[in-house]
């Protein structure tokens, strides 16, 4: 029962990450010169204030997701390590974030502790529940809320990584299950922006 509903999310996944992309391409954001998603005043796994400038002035990663995520946060945190860990030089300006949709529960210290034991290349964002629902909305990142019969809860949610180049412009996704070489392609690309 339970992989049959994880084989269903991941088809509604790989559906809302196609249409994340379309919506980007749709809206003209990658060709409009201006930064994309919105200003935000969230928190990083540190406890440090941290806002849309961070993702200025290099190269940048994004993904959305929580830290009690089954199978796809876990394989993406551990596929980004690897193509870092491939581009070695080549990547060394990248900035890698991982930002919470589930902030009541992914704490800094737990977003921390969850996102450090895979890599240090990617930095957790966290903060005030309706702060970060705002920054999601305005990166046009997909997040439900689905209740599950033991009364806990899981989120259901987009699973590309966002790639900005060193403006904060939006360039392309690399999607959840994306071949590795293409990935890995697509990151040597930003890393050139």
């Amino acid at each position: 029962m339970m992989r049959a509903i994880i084989a269903g999310l991941v088809v509604v996944l790989a559906v809302v990450g196609a249409w994340l992309g379309y919506e980007i391409y749709r809206q003209g954001s990658g060709g409009s010169g201006e930064p994309y998603g919105v200003a935000f005043n969230l928190i990083d796994q540190d406890g440090e204030p941290i806002s849309e400038q961070a993702f200025r002035g290099h190269p940048t990663a994004i993904f959305f997701g929580f830290t009690h995520c089954p199978e796809i946060c876990p394989t993406t945190l551990y596929e980004m390590s690897n193509w870092f860990d491939t581009l070695g030089e080549d990547g060394k300006d990248i900035e890698a974030y991982f930002i919470t949709i589930d902030p009541e529960r992914d704490t800094p210290e737990i977003l921390g502790g969850y996102v450090s034991s895979v890599t240090d290349r990617v930095r957790g964002i966290t903060g005030d529940p309706d702060a970060v629902r705002e920054m999601a909305r305005g990166f046009n990142i997909y997040f439900k809320r689905i209740d599950m019969d033991d009364g806990d809860y899981t989120m259901d949610h987009t699973a590309s990584v966002i790639l900005l180049d060193s403006e904060g412009r939006f360039r392309k996704t690399i999607a959840f299950g994306e071949d590795t070489e293409t990935a890995i392609q697509k990151l040597r690309d930003l890393a050139e922006t």
